[in-house]
């Protein structure tokens, strides 16, 4: 029998690390510790990875509300045990919206109803159940439920995001109502139960996610869309349809990085890789100068394609994969100048909230799974009475004439949340993600060069220090790097932003496969945990 592929590194932690990573048959890696203890409770109750990913997912609406809720989008890679399966779950914008209705904005709205677009967290929970999993649906809902209604630890990472979304969305009556107790948020250690929540969950358990979409709470969230001037309607709702698609990859280093097609934007890390293969990175000391400018100028064009080009696949003008051939990338690659930092044009989205999960099965089965309100607790809209903090998924369109990400009805806009599966010989080895907006590609580089060019360990290769390029290509560096390095790259031309927020540089989660068993990493800079057994 031909052995399973499966990753070898070293063991050595050059980096100051407050985790260690967790060796297990079953593994599961959030950003929320209570979510990864549902995962593993589904895992323990005989359920599989998919299982565990949704039930952390479904938790993960309750305990980490700054990031992510029931009226989130969802992206997941699935590893069977025989081949890599994709999901989108994105929703479309309502059929009503139109240029004409957008024509006194300058630029789309971050709040409000003009940026909700239809959620599609709760249907890829249906979907991916119903496909993959071997427990009943209504049990993936218990631990969640549990706590919204019983209440739950706030961890200090949220409590502080928490803090943040206060000055922005406290003068709205029912997100307050719902997230603010007292008028305040709640501080690393208070204990904040959301009944409407748990009510919620419970009807989306009982009905199979039937309700959400052409049910009761379909018929509050339209009802409280046409309150407010809103255009998203039951009829939306009640089309929405999670989409199965086939993953695109891109060779290098001896292994293939899959991620979802377009309409998110997967496809700029693939691109960067595809043009740094051209170029020996390898070569070249990890955190060195050289290392560095070569991933930056990589993911500058990577980037400023990505932003031009990529939109609901059904209006994109340029197939997804002409962007990922050779002869394409090495001619782009050769504008790359290792003595000087180049400048593309290039506009990007906005910064976001996200939450990533991954899980593993000792029957082989990985998930990478995303999920994320786009900006924090979204839109600021919060349906009375039901706990759903609905998405502003809508401010990832654009108002650009011509651009195909232009806003339109019944479209889905540019996506920032992406999960990764890494297979070599066809099988998988490592399951990641890296959360946080324009981040979240630029954490795939980073993390693909440290584990397959320099073998670093999943929770090195997490712990060490990151850039990152801003949405106007400053290049933001985060402590941890020699500063001749930032004095290297500033003589090239790089524009350092000297001491940036810690969320800046996203949070990352990773399962690697070994030859038995998996390792199982969680960042640092996140509140989550790596558990298994």
């Amino acid at each position: 029998m031909t052995e399973p592929e499966h990753l070898s590194f070293s063991a050595a932690f050059p980096y100051p690390s407050r985790r260690i990573p967790v060796f297990a048959e079953n593994v599961v890696a959030t950003s929320q510790p209570l979510a990864s203890q549902a995962g593993i409770e589904m895992l323990r109750s005989g359920g599989n990875a998919v299982d565990a990913a949704l039930a952390a997912a479904i938790a993960l609406t309750v305990v980490e509300p700054t990031g992510n809720g029931i009226g989130s989008d969802a992206f997941a890679l699935i590893w069977d045990g025989r081949r890599l399966h994709g999901l989108n779950g994105s929703g479309k914008s309502p059929a009503g919206w139109s240029q004409r209705h957008f024509r006194n904005y300058r630029e789309m709205p971050l709040t409000g109803w003009d940026s909700v677009t239809v959620p599609g967290a709760v249907d890829a929970w249906r979907e991916l159940s119903r496909r993959f999993g071997k427990l009943e649906f209504a049990a993936l809902f218990e631990p969640a439920i549990r706590y919204a209604a019983e209440g739950f630890a706030v961890t200090p990472t949220v409590a502080s995001l928490w803090s943040e979304a206060r000055k922005i969305y406290r003068h709205l009556p029912e997100f307050a109502k719902a997230f603010l107790p007292g008028g305040k948020s709640p501080v690393a250690g208070d204990r904040f139960a959301c009944p409407g929540q748990a009510d919620t969950l419970k009807q989306i358990a009982e009905t199979k996610g039937r309700a959400f979409y052409q049910g009761e709470i379909a018929g509050k969230i339209a009802a409280c869309a046409a309150e407010g001037g809103g255009l998203l309607t039951v009829e939306d709702l009640a089309a929405h349809r999670s989409e199965w698609v086939d993953p695109i990859h891109i060779p290098y280093r001896g292994i293939d990085l899959h991620e979802l097609p377009p309409n998110g934007q997967g496809l700029a890390a693939l691109i960067a890789l595809g043009l740094m293969r051209h170029h020996d990175i390898g070569s070249c000391p990890p955190d060195s100068v050289d290392s560095v400018h070569l991933q930056v100028e990589a993911m500058k064009i990577a980037f400023a394609e990505a932003w031009r080009k990529v939109s609901d696949p059904a209006t994109m003008r340029v197939d997804p994969l002409a962007l990922l051939d050779d002869g394409f990338l090495q001619k782009r690659a050769a504008e790359i100048r290792m003595d000087r930092a180049g400048r593309p044009a290039a506009t990007a989205p906005r910064e976001s909230g996200t939450v990533y999960l991954t899980a593993a099965d000792q029957h082989g089965m990985m998930v990478s799974y995303i999920q994320s309100n786009y900006m924090g607790f979204g839109s600021g809209i919060v349906v009375p009475g039901t706990g759903i903090s609905l998405q502003n998924r809508g401010a990832g369109f654009s108002l650009e004439k011509g651009h195909p990400n232009r806003v339109a009805g019944a479209k889905r806009p540019y996506h920032t949340i992406i999960p990764a599966i890494v297979t070599r010989r066809g099988q998988p080895v490592l399951s990641f993600g890296v959360m946080g907006g324009i981040m979240q590609p630029q954490g795939h580089v980073q993390v693909a060069v440290r584990i397959f060019d320099h073998g670093f360990n999943p929770q090195a290769a997490s712990d060490a220090p990151r850039w990152c390029l801003t949405e106007d290509f400053q290049l933001a560096m985060e402590p941890g790097f020699d500063p001749h390095v930032a004095d290297g790259l500033r003589d090239r031309g790089h524009r350092i932003v000297v001491d940036p927020a810690p969320k800046t540089f996203g949070g990352a989660q990773l399962i690697a496969r070994l030859k038995d068993g998996y390792c199982a990493a969680s960042d640092h800079r996140k509140d989550g945990s790596a558990v298994g057994f």
